[in-house]
């Protein structure tokens, strides 16, 4: 618990220095965020999954830009539900789940499950999942070259921590009180139940997550 506080409290400092004046629309509708080149409006399920999707991405190029090299975008952006999803390589989707493809360079995501915790959760859900699948999507075009899949995981975690900070600092997204405790909740909820590192499939526990994201998100890509 004294963890969690911690982390609270490294992400609602970062996320006050980042609130900036009233940018609510004529209307009296509060979104979530709007950017040049980025045509969709985070006011609801599917405006926020374009959002982050959109948004993310530029977040990239233009590092990549900077550092000296060119982002290639994914080349699909795929929702899909339950059973119908696309395969992999050799391997099926699988419901309740989003992931990155290396060999088609694309994302999926099951939309029914994505939107059933931004309901339950709140719209951090998607503003989490989407930057953690991109993360994946920018290792896949650094090269790195990870011992155990708790590696790349984590280091996901702290490239989407790193991406919506930087989105904040920019403007292009509206930070709102609660943001903080909804983050570590959605991240709470996605960790691994033991610390089983070494299995295939680990992310991580909660408080590993907690701490990359917010890794991430206080310090930026340099410290992933």
């Amino acid at each position: 618990m004294i963890l969690r506080r911690l982390l609270v409290l490294v992400l609602a400092g970062t996320l006050a220095a980042a609130c900036g004046g009233d940018t609510r629309d004529p209307t009296g509708a509060s979104p979530r965020g709007s950017a040049v080149g980025c045509d969709a409006k985070g006011v609801d399920f599917a405006g926020d999954v374009e959002l982050a999707r959109c948004l993310t991405e530029r977040f990239w190029a233009r590092r990549f830009q900077a550092s000296g090299s060119t982002y290639a975008p994914i080349s699909d952006f795929v929702a899909y539900n339950g059973e119908d999803g696309p395969d992999c390589g050799r391997e099926p989707s699988v419901p309740n789940n989003a992931f990155y493809c290396p060999s088609g360079h694309f994302i999926a995501y099951d939309a029914a499950w994505l939107e059933g915790m931004y309901d339950r959760m709140g719209d951090g859900a998607v503003y989490l999942v989407i930057p953690h699948e991109f993360g994946h999507a920018v290792q896949a075009q650094l090269v790195n070259d990870f011992r155990f899949s708790v590696q790349r995981e984590l280091q996901a975690d702290c490239y989407a921590g790193a991406t919506l900070s930087g989105l904040i600092q920019e403007q292009a997204l509206q930070a709102d009180a609660g943001d903080d405790a909804e983050l570590l909740a959605n991240l709470e909820a996605a960790g691994d139940p033991t610390d089983a590192w070494w299995t295939p499939d680990a992310h991580g526990t909660a408080a590993q997550r907690q701490a990359s994201f917010a890794k991430g998100f206080a310090q930026g890509v340099g410290a992933c």
